[in-house]
């Protein structure tokens, strides 16, 4: 019984994507979003249609979806890519990262925080969703030094975010000192390259030769797979491990012409399942448990976006028409900001509450409107500059 109403559950699931694909087309509206609020319809803050278990049951398919979208954002830390964008990626995801946990940080604390309380949350802040934003910029169809400095950001701030998340822990740890939680970042982001290195460099070398020049399908599923399941198994962090095995392929595989085709095929159907359970999960009740606390974290992240954005991007060298773009762009905020408040509301249970329950009504606000904020900035580009 409970077998035959899982696979009832995806294929709707399936179509269902589709229809909110088809209606993102006519309305001009991300899929991403349309995906969202189907899911938000269909889950616990709407009708609550999916039966109890069908989020467990589809954990492992999401992380899987996640990995594909992490192996092609690899895959643009080219030696070109970065020879070209590298600068204006390492500047201004950094910027992003530090002048998020700043200005949330301090916007808190003058409003009454905890100041110890304000700091994890502002380091939340900084994690953005690479999911959301990879699919924004597939569906546009712009192509260009925007675009590939933007995917090179993507791929790289979530780990400053993490590191910048275990300091910020650590400043605030009242028992265990320092050390726990720097051990914890270090065995997370340490064990995910050293994972990605594992299976990207033998991948390089050995995937391609059955067909020259691009992998089989079943050589691309089985990489993804294998990846995500150790990085499951070892309990480091999927995202870095795909990142940086698609990195690894895509520099050292000289006889790849098209590494990431095969992903790029068979990515959506998983990407369907991860942005409806990701709706479906969302609690719309607590957007109004905080009150104001959760207006002010949203306004002061976007402030925050938009001016380190800025400030990065003249930093970073970017050509000025496109500095006031990048802020906006990375608006859409997902998982890797719920796993950092998960973390901090063990770390301190008597904040869990206020931290879990802001952190999910920004997750919500922010997966709703990011993505489109997302599109806006990419349509923002002139006809000249889409193209180059």
């Amino acid at each position: 019984m409970e077998q035959g109403l899982l696979l009832i559950t995806l294929g709707l699931l399936f179509l269902s994507g589709l229809i909110a694909d088809r209606i993102g087309h006519m309305t001009s509206l991300p899929r991403v979003t349309m995906l969202l609020l189907l899911g938000l319809l269909a889950g616990q803050s709407g009708f609550d249609l999916l039966p109890d278990f069908a989020t467990t049951a589809f954990e492992p398919l999401t992380a899987v979806a996640l990995t594909m979208v992490a192996f092609l954002l690899g895959g643009e830390l080219t030696r070109e890519n970065l020879t070209q964008h590298g600068r204006a990626i390492v500047v201004i995801s950094l910027s992003v990262v530090v002048g998020t946990t700043v200005i949330v940080w301090g916007g808190l604390t003058l409003l009454g925080m905890d100041p110890r309380l304000a700091l994890l949350l502002g380091a939340a802040a900084t994690a953005t969703d690479p999911a959301a934003i990879a699919d924004v910029i597939h569906q546009s169809g712009v192509r260009n030094r925007f675009t590939e400095t933007l995917s090179g950001i993507v791929a790289v701030d979530d780990i400053w975010g993490v590191m910048i998340f275990a300091l910020c822990l650590a400043m605030v740890q009242q028992s265990g000192g320092w050390l726990d939680p720097v051990l914890v970042a270090a065995h997370d982001i340490g064990g995910a390259l050293l994972l990605g290195a594992v299976i990207g460099i033998p991948a390089a070398f050995l995937t391609g030769r059955l067909e020259p020049g691009e992998p089989q399908q079943t050589e691309a599923i089985g990489v993804v797979f294998l990846t995500t399941g150790l990085a499951l198994w070892l309990e480091v962090s999927f995202l870095l491990a795909g990142m940086t095995a698609g990195a690894l392929v895509a520099n050292f595989a000289r006889h790849h012409e098209f590494a990431f085709n095969e992903i790029e095929n068979i990515e959506w159907p998983f990407m369907i399942l991860f942005f409806l359970m990701a709706g479906a999960t969302l609690d719309l009740g607590s957007l109004s448990a905080l009150g104001w606390t959760v207006v002010a974290y949203i306004v002061l992240r976007v402030v925050s976006r938009v001016v380190a954005g800025e400030a990065g991007a003249r930093l970073g060298r970017v050509p000025h028409s496109d500095r006031h773009l990048y802020g906006p762009a990375l608006l859409p905020q997902a998982g890797v900001a719920v796993g950092m408040a998960l973390v901090a509301a063990e770390a301190y249970p008597a904040w869990g509450p206020t931290i879990m329950t802001l952190t999910i009504a920004a997750t919500v606000f922010f997966e709703v409107v990011g993505p489109p904020c997302t599109l806006v900035a990419l349509r923002r580009l002139t006809p000249a500059r889409r193209d180059d």
